[in-house]
């Protein structure tokens, strides 16, 4: 009996050992063996590019005739000085480009189109002068997906100051450059206008999201992009079907537009022509259809976005705090950035979204009446694509005032 209680205890002592060894193995594994293969990053890869480069080689070689048939909604030259940066988040579609030394404009695009949509209002900067930057959101046209962050002000500003490192001319210091945001663009503008006011010369927001009140966002949409409600792949083939555009559906742009509602905007987003130069061009409609047939990762970015992004009710959120940055530029003037201490917001009279009246009463509440300079165009949600010439115009007037 002795001999077997002593047995046990050295098999107990082995075991320990053994056990204590693998352990220290497991945690010293990355410097013993340092070839190990590097864990991949989750990045969902938009096969727009490839998509592209195979329709480019096919139209070289085809008929002109058939040429327009092989045309890209969105083709990856549509502007000069296009660029893809390489980041850990993913590759980036970015266009630069304008007089080297005009004032620099940086435009951020809506939730669901990508930065082509803005074409019209970049150019007219350009023609004025000015030297502007855009690119793909993540999940957007030519931009991959990081497939395991949330979609929030955080993601976002973090590709902000990716795309202004990526340029050859300076982007930051103080008063920098002006930030122009559309829809979306505009609520990611106000969260990064609030930590980096240094940077922006002025701030512009149009049809803006951020003070979208709760109340506008309708309980199909509240059941679907709620955490925790129903599974992820569920909600992103939901979502992939109210994304295709159809006639008699909401846009992707405008997701909780209601048809009988009296300020329902009197256009189909769908239809709104990329540029309002050439209406036989590409639509909206178009240009989702094709992220949708080309980009993995534009579902679930778009799905991300609408749970996590500041998009509705941020009265007491980042707006507060970008109140306070503004307030402290107009007591003490030697602040830098945003000179003056005040913000300009383009409305459309017609948004079923950003309805005009409503967001006028609450910028003036949050932000104090006298940081928000007002300016109401005629259409709806749609008039940074229909009419960005005009905006862009009204965006150069309120740096002179």
């Amino acid at each position: 009996m002795p001999h077997f209680h002593h047995e046990f205890h050295a098999v107990d002592y082995a075991v320990l050992a053994s056990a204590a060894c693998l352990s220290i193995y497991w945690y010293l594994r990355p410097v013993l063996n340092p070839g190990d293969p590097v864990k991949p990053r989750r990045v969902i890869r938009s096969g727009a590019r490839e998509a592209a480069r195979l329709a480019v080689a096919d139209s070289t070689s085809a008929p002109r005739a058939s040429r327009k048939q092989l045309a890209l909604p969105y083709p990856p030259d549509v502007f000069p000085g296009g660029r893809d940066v390489e980041t850990a988040y993913g590759t980036m579609r970015v266009f630069e480009w304008g007089p080297r030394n005009g004032e620099k404009v940086l435009l951020l695009h809506g939730i669901g189109t990508p930065c082509v949509a803005l074409g019209d209002m970049a150019r007219e900067f350009v023609r004025k002068g000015c030297r502007v930057m855009l690119f793909d959101l993540f999940g957007r046209g030519y931009s991959d997906s990081p497939s395991d962050l949330l979609y929030d002000d955080r993601l976002y500003t973090t590709q902000i100051l990716l795309a202004l490192a990526s340029s050859l001319l300076p982007w930051t210091g103080q008063s920098a450059f002006h930030i122009v945001g559309y829809s979306l663009g505009g609520a990611l503008s106000a969260s990064f206008a609030a930590y980096h006011a240094n940077l922006l010369r002025s701030a512009t927001f149009i049809c803006s999201g951020g003070l979208v009140r709760p109340s506008c966002v309708s309980l199909k949409s509240r059941l679907l992009y709620s955490k925790g409600v129903l599974p992820s792949w569920l909600i992103n083939s939901i979502a992939r079907r109210r994304l295709e555009p159809r006639p008699g559906t909401a846009s992707a742009d405008v997701p909780d537009a209601h048809a009988d509602d009296h300020d329902a905007q009197d256009v189909d987003f769908d239809q709104v022509p990329v540029c309002a130069e050439d209406e036989s061009g590409p639509k909206v409609g178009d240009v989702v259809r094709w992220q949708l047939q080309n980009n993995a990762g534009f579902v679930p970015a778009y799905v991300s976005t609408i749970s996590n992004a500041p998009v509705y009710g941020q009265h007491e959120g980042v707006w507060r705090r970008l109140g306070e940055q503004l307030a402290l530029r107009r007591e003490d003037g030697r602040v830098p950035g945003l000179q003056g201490g005040r913000i300009c917001s383009i409305l459309a009279e017609r948004d079923p979204i950003v309805v005009k009246d409503e967001w006028i009463a609450d910028s003036f509440a949050v932000l104090g009446e006298e940081a928000v300079d007002i300016r109401v165009l005629r259409g709806g949600h749609e008039i940074a694509i229909s009419k960005g010439k005009e905006v862009a115009g009204v965006v150069m007037a309120a740096w002179r005032q």
